[in-house]
C-alpha cells in the first residue's frame, strides 16, 4: 500500500508513542503571484516527546532539501510522502525540523492557488481535513496529536496574510522577485489544534471588520472576499448572522469562545461548502457570494453554513474526535446544533423544514447504498475517511440526535454537551466519552440506544394501519420495519415521534390531534387515537423528530392526492413530500404519479426551499424513474407546467427563479422549448420580473446546446461579455454539451489525460458530457470509462478523481422491453470491474458500487 494512505493502525501507534507540545511552521508565499513557480519554501520545527527511537512525519511535498533532528542535520529519507526519524530521544523533548518544497495546489487540497480572470489578482487558501495539512507543511497529520501552532508567512505587503490566530509581528523581508515589498508576519501560538483545521490564506481579499462582545468577551470579526466580488458581498448580513450565532452558542454552552478572532473568508474553487479552521473559516464564494439573483433559500443555508461551522468551534475544533472512526461526534452535533442556532437565533425559524426537505433526504438516499455504514463508522485509513464526509455522517447522524433530543429532553442535552466541553478541553475524544456526559445530565442510560442507533446501519419504515367504524378510530397501529444493513437481521429502534390527525375543513387541511409517543416495539397501538373521528390524513413523525421513511396508507395517499398544498405547516408539508418521494425511488408510486402531484402542488408551495426539493425531484423521476415508453409525454407535461408557472409566479419572486432553473435543467433534455428560451435571451421575449442573470443565462444557454439549439460562437460571445469569474467554468460546462458523438469522445479523453485541469474545470466537462438523454453518444466509451478508472485514480489526488469517476459514470441508462434491471449493460459492466478488480482501492471501489446502485434503483423504478 502507498504510504500516501496513512493506516489507522499506523495512527494508533504513533499515537501512543508522541506527545506532541509545539509547531512553528514558516510558509514563503513571496512569489506566489508567479504562476510559473510550481512550489513554495516551507519550514516546519515540531517540539515533541517520544517513546520510541524511530517515527515519521507526513509530508506530500515537492522535496525535502534538509532534516534536522535534535540539533544535528541527517540523511533525508523522503518518500514523497512520509519523512523517515531516527535516533529520537526518548527521555526528553525532540526538537525536528524540516526544509522542503511544497506544491501549489489546483486541486482545493492543500494551499489552492487561484487567478481571478476578472481582474488577473491571485488568491491561495489551505484545506486540509481529512489529511492535507501534510501537502503544505510536514506534521504528525492525524487529529489526535494536537500541538500548539505558530505560522509565520512571509507574503507581498499589500495582501491579506491571514492564519488562525492574530498577527503579533510584522517585519519588512525585502521585495520578491518581481520588486513587490514582501513583510513577514509572525501569528501568535494557538492552543492546542488538530493539524487539519489549521489554516492559512493569502492574497489581496477584501476586508471587512466587526466585533462581537458578551460574557466578558470581545472577539474581532472580519469578513472577506476576492475583490472582483465586493459588489456582490453582503458582509454587513453575514456578520450580523455571525453575531447572532455567537450569542445563542455562549447562551447555550456556556463555554466562551476559545479561539480569539473570529475570521470568516470566502474562497473560490472550494470543493466543500465551508470548513471550520478555528478563528479562519472558509466558505465556498460560487455557494454563498450571490452574483446571480438568489432566493430565500439560498440565505438560509448560507445562515446555516455559518452557524454548522459555528458550532464547530466547540464540536470538533475544541474537542475532537480521536480519530475520523467518530466523525460523527463533530459533524452530526454541527448539523444539529447549526440548525437548531439557525432556527432560534435567526429569521429563519423555519429552519427545520429545508433541513427535513434537503438533509434528511441526503440520508435516505445514502442510507440505502450498498455501501451504508453505521453512524459511528469503521474507519481504516485516511482515503476511507475522506469517503465518509457523507449523508450517514452529516445529515442521518444529525437526524438522530434531533431523536436523541426529544427522548432525554433538550435541556438534559445541552447540559451534557456543557459537561462534555468542560471535562476534554483541547483534547480528543471517542464515543463513551460523550455517551457518559450525556447519561449523567439525563439519567438515562444510552448503552442500548446507542448500539441500536449509532452502531447498525439502515433505515427504519413506520407504516400506519387505520380501522374505522362508523366514521370513529377503532384502532390506529404504527407499524416499524428495518433490517440491519451491515448484520441482515431484523432491527426495531426507539422512536419517540408524534401522530398527526388530520381533516379537511373547509379549504384547509388542518391537524386535530397531536399524539406525542414512544414507539418500542415492532407495532404500537396509538390508544389515544380510540374513538376519535375518523381523520382524513395520518401523519406518522408528524414534527418530524425521528428518522425514519414513512408511508402513507391508502385513504391519507388519497388525501394527499387532493389536498397537500392546503396543509399550513411547511414542516408536516415536508414530511409528506418526503414521504411520496421515498415511495416513487422505492418503486411503490409511480413516477409519473410523482410527477402529477408536483404539477398539482408545487404551484401552492410557499415554502421555497421545498419548491426547489420537490422539482428537482420531479426532474429526477421524468429523466431516470419514469419507464422510457413513458417518458417523452411525461417531460412534455412536466416541461409545459413549468412554463405556465413561470409566468403566473409573483414577478421577482424566489419562486420565480426556482420555476426559470426548472425550465433551463427540463430544457437540457427537449427542444420544445428552446424558441422560448432564445427568445428571452435576445430579449425578445421578457417574463415580468425575470431578470436574465449570469446564472440563468449560461443555465439556458448549456440547454439550447444539449439540443444543438445554439452554435460555439454565441456561447464564445457570452464569455466575452460575462465578466463574473465563473463564467469560464460555465461556458465550458455548455460548450461540452453539444449532442455530439465526437465531443463527447473530446471531453472524456481531456478529462482523463489532461492531468492539470482544476477541479472546477473537471466538474464543467462531466457536467456537458453527462447531459440528460445523451446516453447514446456516451455508450461506446462505457468500455474506456472502467479501463481507465485505476490510472486516473493514480494518476492525481483523490478529489480530482473521485470527481471524474462520478462525473462521467454511464448513468444516463433506459431499461429494454424484457430486459430485467440486473441485465442492462451498465451494471454488467460496472459488476465486471469490482470483480476484476479486488485489489482497486477502498475508496474508488465504494464510488463504483454507489454509482451502479443508483442504476439498478433507477432502473427498477423503470421496471415497476
Amino acid at each position: 500500500m502507498s504510504t500516501r494512505n496513512l493506516l489507522r493502525s499506523e495512527a494508533q501507534l504513533r499515537s501512543a508513542q508522541l506527545e506532541i507540545a509545539t509547531y512553528e511552521v514558516e510558509l514563503d508565499l513571496s512569489d506566489a503571484a508567479d504562476l510559473t513557480r510550481a512550489t513554495f519554501p516551507t519550514r516546519t520545527t515540531v517540539t515533541f516527546t517520544s517513546t520510541a527511537t524511530d517515527t515519521f512525519l507526513d509530508f506530500l511535498g515537492e522535496t525535502v532539501h534538509e532534516v534536522e533532528v535534535n540539533g544535528e542535520q541527517v540523511p533525508v529519507e523522503h518518500d514523497g510522502n512520509r519523512v523517515q526519524l531516527h535516533g529520537l530521544r526518548t527521555d526528553g523533548d525532540n526538537v525536528v525540523t524540516v526544509r522542503g518544497e511544497g506544491i501549489y495546489s489546483r486541486s482545493g487540497e492543500g494551499l489552492h492557488r487561484y487567478q481571478d480572470p476578472v481582474d488577473e489578482q491571485v488568491y491561495l487558501y489551505t484545506h486540509y481535513e481529512p489529511t492535507d495539512s501534510r501537502r503544505v507543511f510536514a506534521g504528525f497529520d492525524q487529529p489526535d496529536l494536537k500541538g500548539r501552532f505558530t505560522f509565520v508567512i512571509t507574503g507581498p505587503a499589500d495582501w491579506q496574510l491571514r492564519s488562525n490566530q492574530p498577527v503579533v509581528s510584522s517585519e519588512d523581508a525585502g521585495t520578491n522577485a518581481a520588486g513587490q515589498a514582501v513583510v513577514r508576519q509572525v501569528h501568535a501560538e494557538t492552543p492546542p489544534l488538530s493539524t487539519y483545521i489549521t489554516c492559512v490564506a493569502a492574497g489581496p481579499y477584501h476586508l471587512q471588520r466587526g466585533s462581537w462582545s458578551g460574557q466578558g468577551v470581545e472577539i474581532p470579526l472580519g469578513v472577506l472576499c476576492r475583490q472582483s466580488l465586493v459588489s456582490a458581498f453582503d458582509g454587513d448580513t453575514i456578520l450580523e448572522t455571525t453575531r447572532n450565532g455567537l450569542d445563542y452558542f455562549h447562551r447555550t454552552f456556556e463555554f466562551p469562545y476559545p479561539w480569539g478572532k473570529y475570521d470568516q473568508i470566502f474562497v473560490p474553487e472550494y470543493n466543500l461548502g465551508a470548513m471550520e479552521n478555528p478563528g479562519l473559516v472558509t466558505f465556498n464564494d460560487a455557494a454563498y457570494v450571490y452574483q446571480s439573483a438568489a432566493t430565500r433559500s439560498q440565505y438560509e443555508l448560507r445562515s446555516n453554513t455559518i452557524l454548522h461551522e459555528m458550532a464547530h468551534m466547540w464540536f470538533g475544533d475544541l474537542v475532537t474526535p480521536r480519530w475520523w472512526d467518530d466523525l460523527w461526534l463533530k459533524e452530526s452535533f454541527a448539523d444539529y446544533v447549526g440548525t437548531e442556532a439557525n432556527a432560534r437565533a435567526t429569521e429563519f425559524t423555519d429552519a427545520w423544514t429545508p433541513f427535513c426537505a434537503r438533509r434528511k433526504a441526503w440520508a435516505y438516499l445514502q442510507d440505502q447504498l450498498p455501501t451504508t455504514h453505521p453512524i459511528v463508522a469503521d474507519i481504516p485509513d485516511v482515503e476511507a475517511a475522506k469517503q465518509n464526509f457523507d449523508g450517514i455522517t452529516y445529515a442521518k447522524g444529525a437526524s438522530v440526535l434531533k431523536q436523541l433530543v426529544a427522548y432525554v429532553g433538550q435541556d438534559e442535552f445541552f447540559a451534557g454537551a456543557r459537561a462534555y466541553f468542560t471535562d476534554h478541553a483541547f483534547s480528543s475524544t471517542g464515543l463513551v466519552d460523550l455517551l457518559t456526559a450525556l447519561e449523567s445530565s439525563s439519567g438515562r442510560d444510552l448503552g442500548e440506544w446507542s448500539r441500536l442507533w449509532l452502531q447498525t446501519a439502515g433505515i427504519s419504515t413506520l407504516t400506519p394501519e387505520l380501522v374505522e367504524r362508523d366514521g370513529r378510530v377503532e384502532r390506529l397501529v404504527v407499524h416499524q420495519s428495518g433490517t440491519d444493513a451491515m448484520t441482515g437481521e431484523p432491527i426495531v429502534r426507539p422512536h419517540r415521534l408524534v401522530v398527526g390527525l388530520y381533516a379537511l375543513q373547509g379549504g384547509s387541511l388542518e391537524r386535530t390531534e397531536r399524539l406525542e409517543v414512544d414507539l418500542a416495539d415492532a407495532s404500537l397501538t396509538v390508544e389515544a387515537a380510540t374513538g376519535l373521528a375518523t381523520p382524513d390524513l395520518v401523519v406518522v413523525n408528524d414534527d418530524d423528530l425521528t428518522y425514519a421513511k414513512v408511508r402513507l396508507d391508502e385513504r391519507s395517499l388519497a388525501t394527499v392526492r387532493e389536498h397537500l398544498s392546503a396543509i399550513s405547516s411547511s414542516l408536516t408539508r415536508a414530511v409528506l413530500w418526503s414521504a411520496l418521494w421515498n415511495a416513487c425511488r422505492d418503486g411503490e408510486l409511480p413516477a409519473a404519479d410523482y410527477v402529477d402531484i408536483v404539477l398539482r402542488h408545487a404551484p401552492q408551495e410557499e415554502d421555497v426551499a421545498l419548491l426547489a426539493n420537490v422539482t428537482a425531484n420531479a426532474s429526477t423521476a421524468v429523466e431516470a424513474y419514469a419507464p422510457v415508453a413513458l417518458r417523452a409525454d411525461l417531460r412534455s407535461r412536466y416541461l409545459d407546467g413549468t412554463w405556465r408557472q413561470l409566468q403566473a409566479a409573483r414577478p421577482g419572486s424566489g419562486n420565480q427563479l426556482v420555476w426559470a432553473r426548472v425550465l433551463a435543467s427540463t430544457s437540457a433534455a427537449t427542444d420544445a422549448r428552446s424558441g422560448e428560451l432564445t427568445r428571452l435571451l435576445d430579449g425578445s421575449l421578457q417574463v415580468d420580473g425575470l431578470t436574465l442573470d449570469p446564472e440563468l443565462r449560461w443555465a439556458f444557454l448549456q440547454a439550447l446546446a444539449a439540443q444543438d439549439a445554439v452554435d460555439q460562437a454565441t456561447l464564445d460571445t457570452e464569455l466575452e461579455r460575462d465578466h463574473t469569474s465563473l463564467a469560464p467554468v460555465r461556458h465550458r460546462a455548455a460548450s461540452a454539451s453539444f449532442p455530439r458523438a465526437e465531443l463527447k469522445r473530446e471531453a472524456f479523453r481531456t478529462v482523463v489525460d489532461d492531468t492539470s485541469l482544476t477541479n472546477d474545470m473537471v466538474s464543467a466537462w462531466t457536467t456537458g458530457y453527462a447531459q440528460p438523454g445523451q446516453g447514446p453518444l456516451t455508450a461506446d466509451l462505457v468500455p474506456d470509462y472502467f479501463g481507465a478508472l485505476e490510472q486516473v485514480w493514480s494518476s492525481r489526488s483523490q478529489e480530482l478523481a473521485s470527481r471524474m469517476v462520478l462525473g462521467m459514470f454511464p448513468r444516463d441508462a433506459d431499461l429494454a422491453e424484457g430486459q430485467t434491471p440486473e441485465e442492462h449493460p451498465v451494471p454488467v459492466a460496472a459488476q465486471a470491474w469490482l470483480d476484476e478488480h479486488p485489489s482497486a482501492p477502498g475508496g474508488l471501489r465504494r464510488l463504483v458500487v454507489e454509482q451502479r446502485d443508483h442504476v439498478l434503483r433507477a432502473l427498477r423504478a423503470q421496471q415497476r
